[in-house]
């Protein structure tokens, strides 16, 4: 079994990295378009400093110490509290991703318990995600249903 630990600012930029990674595999071609990179790390950096902040980041760092194999993410968010989730909070995760030559270690599995682990010591019970095709089994192997809601977005 792979030793996981939380994040800390100075993961960063292997988060983002990791990140750019899952998106190449879900749409083609690597995108050249690195300019989002920088915005990115700031934000993660900020956020991991927070100890008891709404956002984290579980990782199982390379053996060779050359970085960071898997990752996943999770954040808080607070809405109002409706009669299936009294307090109103929402975990939602992102950024579940394993190095190419890292996968079916387990690596993403260990990340997504702790991160799970995370949202359950702050009382977050309802939580979502958007699966992969290929991810999808780890998730359904948690817990995870499909939503009968049907997402929309407004992007400006």
């Amino acid at each position: 079994m792979s030793a996981v630990r939380r994040a800390v600012p100075e993961d960063a930029e292997e988060l983002v990295r990791l990140r750019q990674v899952m998106q190449d595999a879900l749409s083609g071609p690597p995108n050249p378009d690195k300019a989002w990179q920088p915005a990115a790390v700031q934000t993660l950096r900020k956020k991991l400093a927070e100890p008891g902040g709404d956002m984290t980041a579980f990782v199982v760092d390379r053996p060779d110490g050359t970085g960071i194999a898997a990752c996943a993410l999770g954040t808080i968010e607070y809405r109002l509290g409706g009669p299936g989730n009294p307090t109103g909070t929402v975990g939602y995760v992102f950024n579940v991703v394993t190095d190419d030559d890292m996968r079916r270690r387990g690596l993403s599995r260990v990340c997504m318990e702790a991160l799970l682990g995370w949202f359950q010591e702050r009382s977050v019970f309802k939580i979502d995600l958007k699966a992969s095709p290929e991810g999808e089994p780890l998730y359904v192997s948690l817990g995870f249903v499909h939503s009968p809601n049907p997402a929309m977005r407004l992007s400006r």
